[in-house]
């Protein structure tokens, strides 16, 4: 049995959203009196600087649209929920802050629609099956419905972050970091390819409107794609959106062994695709970071151009977690900023969950508890420098980057939240990169 995936582009507000919802026959799946749970993907935020979020967070244009659609066919329960991770996993300040300011607590205003936190709700397990429990937010798992809108991206972990990778938003940080194990069988892709499997039925909607090249940060690089995809049938939602992005979905692990799970083909020949041609609208948008290795050291390419010797900065790994992730980058840059044209002797630093350390190093820096708890007597370790918090704290890193020979500067740890604004300088005076998206006016 087929299912049908709408691909239009963006034009008009609400017209554009409601002729994708039409095409796949939306109207017909939501009916009057359901609850329905509305999951839009806010991977960041910061309440210290302006920062691009073009590609990055579901546009606040698409969001009010779906909601208005919900509205129009006679929906009236509608909860938008989202769980952002953050620094300190107490902080409740800032997910508020977001939904201000990307204008949740006007919808909530003018269409009666719930705002949550859902760290600041109950979760419940879940059985996925094969031994995978996850903890999700009560509020999905008890609507009636869920409308699913991702930003559209590739991502530097899992090749593309769409639909079903959007749903990881929903579960408790323990999962979370569940989903981030050493296991190489079932890994971050097994575990996120089971994440729709017991949820209610899903409408999911790709905001495509801009697209994001290496997610899913404000790092990456960010292209104004005027793209929705639409469909009651989230993978193939998925596939059809992995396509537009430039992959077949067999080279995306996770929708490979979703397809699997459900005795799917991966080749779209079951899924009818309505409205644009694919092959119209597709650009491949690059999802890995470049890193060079050689006896002088292990970067990615572009601090290795730099010239920077002496570091073994191990290449990030699926075990990587958000918080060690969000770190990852300001330790690199620390190092970066930190060069002054000597090789350091034989550094390495190593994160996630499954690195060996290299015999032979002068010095080893373990990022994080797993680390540290992973390799804390290991004989293949000449210095270890430990940074031993989950999330490790910036202050700990400064000081292990000092021990290590790594003059880095403790400010730009402590104000952490300043460094996504320094990408702003990228899209200035690009007029196709507009704020207005975000708002609701």
């Amino acid at each position: 049995m087929s299912s049908t995936v709408a691909v239009v582009r963006y034009k008009t507000p609400f017209e554009s959203v409601n002729q994708a919802a039409t095409l796949c026959s939306f109207p017909e799946h939501a009916k009057a009196g359901m609850r329905v749970f509305i999951k839009p993907n806010i991977v960041f935020w910061t309440t210290a600087a302006a920062f691009p979020k073009w590609g990055v967070i579901t546009t606040s244009r698409v969001v009010e649209d779906v909601v208005v659609l919900l509205k129009d066919l006679g929906v009236n329960d509608i909860t938008i929920g989202e769980g952002m991770v953050t620094q300190n996993p107490k902080d409740v300040e800032t997910p508020a802050h977001a939904f201000k300011t990307l204008g949740y607590k006007t919808l909530q205003q003018r269409y009666g629609v719930k705002i949550i936190n859902i760290f600041q709700r109950p979760f419940e397990p879940v059985d996925l099956g094969d031994g995978v429990k996850l903890s999700f937010n009560t509020d999905i798992l008890h609507s009636d419905l869920v409308v699913d809108l991702p930003a559209m991206k590739a991502h530097n972990q899992t090749v593309v972050s769409l639909g079903i990778k959007n749903l990881k938003g929903t579960i408790d940080i323990p999962s979370r970091k569940r989903c981030h194990n050493a296991d190489t069988v079932k890994n971050l892709d097994f575990m996120i390819s089971r994440l729709a499997d017991r949820l209610p039925p899903i409408f999911t909607l790709i905001d495509g409107i801009y697209t994001l090249e290496r997610g899913p940060g404000p790092d990456g690089s960010m292209r104004r794609s005027n793209i929705l995809v639409a469909s009651t049938d989230i993978l193939s939602a998925d596939m059809v959106g992995a396509k537009l992005l430039g992959y077949d979905p067999q080279q995306v692990p996770h929708l490979a062994l979703a397809a699997a799970n459900r005795g799917r083909p991966v080749d779209l020949s079951d899924i009818r695709v309505v409205g644009e041609r694919i092959e119209d609208l597709a650009s491949r948008h690059g999802y890995d970071f470049a890193y060079i290795s050689d006896a002088s050291g292990e970067l990615p390419l572009p601090l290795a151009k730099q010239g920077i010797k002496g570091v073994f900065y191990r290449k990030y790994d699926d075990t990587l977690c958000t918080y060690c992730s969000q770190l990852n980058g300001l330790t690199l840059t620390a190092i970066r900023l930190a060069w002054k044209g000597q090789a350091w002797d034989r550094l390495e630093v190593l994160t996630g969950k499954r690195m060996d350390p290299t015999p032979g190093m002068q010095k080893t820096i373990l990022l994080g508890k797993c680390m540290y708890q992973k390799h804390k007597n290991n004989p293949d370790i000449n210095e270890l420098i430990a940074v031993k918090g989950c999330p490790p704290r910036p202050s700990d890193i400064v000081k292990a980057l000092h021990q290590a020979g790594i003059d880095a500067d403790p400010e730009l740890f402590a104000n952490i939240d300043q460094l996504p604004g320094f990408f702003m300088a990228r899209y200035q005076n690009r007029p196709e990169f507009e704020e207005r998206f975000f708002k609701v006016a």
